[in-house]
């Protein structure tokens, strides 16, 4: 049986493989720490990487582990209807290339809610810095756990076998935010992008080798998989039905909720996100940012129908043979991947896989500490005088406390079931009160600093009654929230009379 070959002992080979890439990768980060010399360099990359390596980073940061592993266990359990979504995401590059990215170019910011400053002021800039840690933090956490079902697979009968079982994951997910940690706090915005590229390139090869890998074990080939998951509703894409009725919104991927929800979700985390915007600021000019932006979304739409197709394959493989679905479903590649491939093509997969996870979690740790240096410590701390070493010392140690911070998360985060529709949910909540207050600072001169920090929190109320209180879909939440947030804040702008400076004009 195919899936009876390596259940019990990891393969030596397989471990050697990944082994030895945890350390190429992090020996190739820390070498970047040579050409970090102040906070332009560390957190901007000095601002000259390439449009092509932006772009391969933008993608790095959009996919993440639960990408690889949530992907394919969508399609095996349901079908390919989750691509409506990204449909969405291409919709969204239109938005925040008009409306977003002139105003990330018009001086320096190190942060992208430095924009909030110059259109609402202090209070404003740190309250929705606030909101982009808690989010990070959380959906990282969600990341980092999901690191830990890949390893799980791995190592967890070998833990069982010499009696430790059950501290596979918290052991091995911690050498992993560890080793990552290391060539972050080393390399900066320059070792993210460039791990980025590399780990990108492996992990979408990766796929594809797993691709012809399992059709090769699939007899009767595509043809079959087609025959069989057709029949089976599993290669069905569109949702058309439209109607306003409670059925309606508690869909997840129809049409309209994934062109919506897409839209509106890429456009808050691309365009008011530092994990995104920070990308965009290192680039060498707004036109560099803009081709970053719009390729990157031929990368996403390629790599979400080639996991898509692997978790349909997987089905068929499944089927064909009368096995039980494993649980939980999130780890239905990475078992077939360490159960099924010959050594050592396992282990460069199952290190692609953790590719994902360490480049998503690099980026998390240099943005959140960008924006808890530049958004917190330095308005609030800084005196005239302060060196730039000494910033960039505060800097290095702000991602410990990161890494620390997200290992943390991740040990909770075991319990919030499905690792890529728990991430998407967390960051949905969150995601349409920023993405309003931004939408009032750009699209309106009337709406002042209180009645946007009014309107947010409001958002903020609303989206969790949302969540807590309604069977509404994930996918709605984020359009909900961003309505909700700009018409709350524009009808306050009647009411509470405020000096209200445009958004260049806060210098």
């Amino acid at each position: 049986m195919l899936l009876s070959r390596r259940v019990t002992t990891p393969h030596l080979v397989d471990l050697a493989v990944i082994l030895a890439y945890l350390a190429a990768i992090t020996w190739f980060g820390a070498r970047f720490r040579h050409s970090q010399h102040s906070l332009r360099d560390y957190f901007l990359g000095g601002r000259n990487a390439p449009w092509w390596a932006i772009s391969f980073s933008i993608v790095s940061a959009e996919t993440s582990t639960l990408t690889v592993i949530g992907t394919p266990a969508l399609s095996f359990g349901g079908n390919f209807e989750f691509l409506q979504v990204v449909f969405g995401y291409l919709l969204a590059r239109v938005a925040i290339s008009t409306l977003f990215l002139p105003h990330y170019f018009r001086g320096e910011m190190f942060t992208a809610y430095e924009l909030m400053r110059r259109r609402f002021g202090e209070r404003m800039r740190r309250f929705t810095a606030g909101t982009f840690l808690i989010l990070r933090a959380l959906a990282e956490g969600v990341r980092a756990f999901a690191l830990s079902i890949v390893i799980g697979v791995i190592l967890e009968p070998l833990y069982r076998k010499i009696g430790v079982s059950g501290w596979a994951e918290a052991g091995s997910i911690l050498l992993i935010v560890a080793l990552t940690l290391f060539y972050t706090f080393e390399g900066g915005m320059s070792a993210v992008i460039w791990t980025d590229v590399v780990q990108m390139v492996l992990y979408v090869g990766g796929a594809v080798l797993s691709f012809f890998i399992i059709l090769g074990q699939i007899p009767g080939g595509w043809a079959h998989v087609a025959s069989v998951a057709g029949a089976a509703g599993k290669l069905q894409v569109f949702d058309f039905r439209f109607a306003f009725t409670a059925a309606f919104f508690a869909r997840n991927y129809s049409f309209w909720a994934g062109l919506a929800g897409g839209c509106f979700l890429t456009t808050a985390s691309h365009g008011t996100e530092q994990l995104m915007v920070q990308r965009y600021l290192a680039a060498r000019s707004e036109r560099d940012a803009r081709k970053a932006l719009f390729s990157s979304w031929l990368v996403i739409f390629f790599q979400f129908t080639l996991f898509l197709v692997i978790g349909a394959m997987l089905f068929v493989h499944y089927s064909d043979r009368h096995l039980p679905a494993p649980k939980p479903l999130d780890t239905i590649y990475p078992a077939f991947v360490w159960n099924n491939l010959p050594a050592g093509v396992a282990g460069l997969v199952i290190a692609a896989i953790l590719a994902a996870g360490m480049s998503n979690l690099s980026a998390a740790l240099n943005a959140l500490a960008s924006t808890s240096i530049m958004d917190f410590y330095r308005p609030l701390f800084g005196r005239p005088g302060m060196s730039e070493a000494y910033f960039l010392r505060l800097a290095r140690w702000a991602t410990v406390v990161w890494g620390a911070a997200l290992f943390a998360i991740g040990q909770v985060a075991r319990h919030w079931g499905s690792v890529l529709e728990a991430g998407l949910s967390i960051a949905s909540v969150l995601y349409g009160s920023l993405l309003g207050v931004f939408f009032l600072g750009l699209l309106t001169r009337r709406v002042g600093q209180n009645a946007a920090m009014i309107a947010m929190i409001t958002g903020l109320l609303l989206m969790v009654y949302v969540k807590m209180g309604t069977t509404i879909a994930f996918t709605w939440w984020v359009p909900i929230g961003t309505i909700a947030t700009f018409a709350v804040g524009l009808a306050l702008s009647f009411v509470i009379r405020e000096k209200v400076l445009a958004a260049d004009e806060h210098r």
